[in-house]
């Protein structure tokens, strides 16, 4: 049997999705449920996704991320929550989900929980280590203190300064200390009081209050800053009683303001009282060691022979002295001139000057001398001159043609071994480029210059061929 049906009432997909989020929208109010937390996921687009089940069932919950800026702790799977949330079908799948505008953790508060998960994860990176605690100052001159000027802090902390230690200058680095975003407004003066290189030290400061009031000093974004800052850090946070992320990782912390003036500075009192007593012990020291260098010179004096006898004794060995260096001096002097002398002498023997007119000299005597013993010879022998002088003449006739005739032989020979000779006879005479006389073919290659000398010239060659017989 076939059913019959109106063609007006079928439907599409979407349209049927879209009936079923409307009933359920205007059906089901918003409500709250509690459930274990499972399936978490964090994409990119800044949406969590997770299941809230039981031990009989689960629903998918979907927390847009403009609905976390609430939320103070970091959520995880296995955890029991608390959520309000407006149920609605999710029609491009047609998943029934939960659409959560607000979560709580059950059992443990909101606040408490990111505390305690905040100082975990930071204590495990070791920025609570007291190897990145950095001293404080033993000489403070300026003191940054971050906190509002609207609040009673700067006024305590300035009024225990003025009467504690009146020479520190306090700078202020104004900044909201409570309320959404002011963790970025504490951090930012933070870092321009580091910056500034004016502060000796650095104080965060803020009365008590609820742990929702004190929340800036908790937070990620400020436990960060104090780690990075290069100045030493206080922070006084609250009461007595509060405690926070902040005291945790700064360099030290006080309980009050008020104790952290305390902590950065000396007391004036107790500096005057350390003053005075120092000064009576440096007196007293001072007297016991003018005493001892009294007693020192006292036996100096005792023990030190005469010094006038020794300066006396010291002058006639001086005195002495100086007449030794004297005559060593003249000694050396003589000495020095003597050789002066010599060395003058044998240079002046050496000169070329002076042994050229030392050989005129000689030349000139001899010629006088000469001359006298020639005018002596021809008067003894001017009686035999006569008889002689025909003789003479014979044999200076004969003598000078012996020796033309000798001197024509020479020059017949000398002639004869001449290369010009030689050379006039058709001969030549060849040399290398650096003129060493070639005797061998040996001695020139192909490309090198000679030179060929003839009788009545020079001829410069180049190599070309060469012939070895």
């Amino acid at each position: 049997m076939q059913t019959e049906f109106n063609i007006d009432q079928i439907y599409t997909v979407s349209d049927f999705l879209s009936l079923c989020n409307k009933s359920i929208e205007n059906s089901i109010p918003t409500c709250w449920l509690r459930g274990e937390m499972s399936n978490l996921s964090r994409p990119t687009s800044g949406h969590w996704y997770f299941s809230l089940k039981d031990n009989n069932g689960q629903i998918r919950c979907v927390i847009f991320r403009l609905n976390q800026r609430k939320i103070r702790f970091n959520p995880e799977n296995g955890m029991e929550i608390l959520l309000r949330a407006a149920p609605t079908l999710y029609e491009d799948r047609g998943d029934f989900q939960l659409i959560v505008q607000h979560l709580e953790a059950v059992g443990t508060g909101d606040l408490q929980l990111a505390f305690e998960q905040l100082k975990t994860k930071l204590k495990n990176e070791g920025l609570f280590d007291n190897i990145h605690k950095k001293p404080l100052p033993k000489i403070v001159k300026t003191i940054g203190v971050i906190s509002s000027k609207n609040g009673a802090v700067i006024r305590d902390i300035i009024k225990i300064l003025n009467k504690r230690y009146p020479f520190a200058k306090i700078l202020l680095f104004d900044s909201v200390v409570q309320g959404e975003g002011s963790e970025l407004k504490i951090a930012q003066a933070l870092q321009a009081a580091d910056q500034s290189g004016r502060c000796d030290v650095l104080i965060i400061a803020r009365g008590g209050g609820s742990l929702e009031d004190l929340w800036a000093f908790n937070t990620e974004v400020l436990s960060r800053a104090i780690f990075a800052a290069k100045t030493p850090v206080v922070s006084a946070i609250g009461h007595e009683t509060d405690i926070t992320i902040a005291d945790f990782i700064s360099d030290a912390s006080a309980p009050t303001p008020s104790a952290a003036a305390i902590l950065v500075t000396p007391d004036r009192l107790e500096m005057l009282s350390n003053l005075h007593k120092r000064r009576s012990d440096l007196w007293q020291l001072f007297q016991q060691i003018l005493q001892n260098y009294h007693q020192q010179l006292k036996q100096l004096s005792l023990s030190t022979p005469n010094l006038k006898h020794k300066i006396n004794s010291f002058a006639q060995k001086l005195d002495s002295l100086n007449l030794q260096i004297l005559r060593q001096i003249s000694s050396k002097n003589r000495l020095s001139r003597s050789r002066l002398a010599t060395l003058f002498e044998r240079l002046k023997r050496n000169s070329p000057s002076a042994n050229i007119r030392h050989k005129q000299q000689q030349n000139q005597y001899y010629k006088v001398q000469l001359k006298s013993n020639i005018f002596a010879l021809m008067r003894q022998n001017n009686l035999t001159l006569n008889r002689l002088q025909s003789q003479l003449q014979s044999e200076i006739l004969q003598d000078i043609q012996r020796q033309k005739n000798q001197l024509a032989s020479h020059a017949q020979a000398l002639n004869l071994l001449s290369p010009l000779s030689i050379l006039s006879r058709g001969y030549s005479i060849t040399s290398s480029e650096n003129n060493q006389l070639l005797q061998s073919a040996d001695g020139v290659k192909i490309g090198d210059l000679i030179t060929t000398v003839v009788s009545d010239g020079k001829i410069y060659s180049n190599v070309k061929k060469i012939q070895k017989t």
